[in-house]
């Protein structure tokens, strides 16, 4: 980048926001620029924390790069490498699985970015446990059954479950899930819940379905 392109370059000074208003705002100026384009951030501290969701967030699609700063004002180069999040491995389940112990129960996987529109999990469940019977969410759920064996009751049957399995919960379906003697590992994923806030950053709580 040339000096010139440097001297246009935007500046973002978040010192005088509130700290719960900073990362939003400097999300939203991001958005605006078109690839190859930069903004500088000026803030009274090191936003290791801002750098953090970026990488969350957009991983491989930005640079970030500090400049020359003083006791009272940080100053970070953040430029736009790709117009959107790109495609990335998120996981590696065969690695997460044999890291987990047996007896590890509830959701020991998320998908965290804040700024999508799906939800994944893993959910454990050690051997001869149990969710009970309850109504699912007002969405359809996709499960395929990573490791174990075990049950799903359903409100007429009961579907034995086994390794390989891609199961499909209509919206509001009734549901339970009982593991085998080996316990039980699922990935789930279904369209994201609404909620009052979903902007980058949002942590919300993980169902089980």
């Amino acid at each position: 980048m040339s000096d010139e392109q440097k001297n246009d370059t935007a500046e973002i000074d978040v010192r005088t926001l509130p700290r719960s208003q900073r990362h939003r705002t400097v999300f939203e100026a991001y958005e605006h620029l078109v690839v190859d384009e930069a903004l500088v951030l000026i803030n009274d501290h090191e936003p290791k924390g801002l750098q953090e969701e970026f990488e969350r967030e957009l991983a491989g699609a930005y640079n970030w790069e500090p400049e020359t700063s003083t006791d009272d004002a940080y100053r970070v180069r953040i430029t736009k490498l790709a117009s959107t999040a790109l495609p990335r491995i998120v996981a590696d389940t065969t690695a997460l699985l044999a890291g987990t112990d047996s007896t590890t129960g509830g959701s020991i996987w998320q998908l965290e970015p804040g700024a999508r529109d799906q939800d994944a999990n893993i959910i454990a469940l050690p051997a001869n446990d149990e969710i009970g019977m309850h109504v699912g969410p007002n969405l359809d759920v996709l499960i395929l059954v990573l490791q174990g064996s075990g049950q799903l009751h359903t409100e007429r049957n009961v579907i034995e479950l086994e390794q390989g399995q891609l199961l499909w919960l209509p919206r509001n379906a009734h549901r339970r899930f009982v593991a085998g003697t080996d316990g039980l590992r699922y990935f789930t994923v279904h369209h994201r819940k609404p909620t009052l806030n979903i902007t980058v950053g949002h942590t919300e709580q993980k169902d089980q379905d």
